[in-house]
């Protein structure tokens, strides 16, 4: 049996985009995945419209802090997602970097941020088939 896939979303401020991508990921695979998030420069604290947004799904990411990114956090990654934070992203051989093309929802109101939440939570959707359907690995 395989060790357990661990994800790491990252963005610049770990306040909007890969704090509701870690709460879909937590909420769509339980303990399956090991979920984390980080930012190469992180927020004091999470966006106030992503954590609505997130809320009128029935996701609470209140809890959920902005962490700053370390080479450690994504060396013991098996995929690291980054949302906008290009090449200040440490790249470490045998991890699985993917890049995830989201509006940023800094400054934005609710109305704004459901459509990049909406997005978001599709590719999440995605990843977890793809982690966790044996069937899967073949179609790589």
């Amino acid at each position: 049996m395989s060790a357990k896939p661990s994800v790491l979303f990252v963005c610049v401020h770990n306040a909007g985009r890969s704090q509701m991508a870690q709460g879909f990921l937590a909420r769509l695979a339980g303990d399956a995945i090991e979920v984390r998030s980080a930012g190469t420069a992180p927020a004091e604290t999470i966006n106030p419209s992503a954590v609505a947004a997130m809320a009128e799904l029935g996701i609470d990411i209140t809890a959920q802090t902005p962490k700053v990114l370390t080479p450690d956090t994504v060396q013991t990654s098996t995929v690291v997602i980054t949302m906008g934070c290009g090449d200040t992203c440490p790249y470490f051989p045998g991890v699985d970097y993917r890049d995830w093309t989201l509006d940023d929802p800094a400054g934005k109101g609710v109305e704004a941020v459901r459509p990049i939440r909406d997005e978001i939570r599709t590719r999440v959707e995605q990843l977890v088939k793809e982690l966790l359907d044996p069937g899967s690995e073949q179609t790589r």
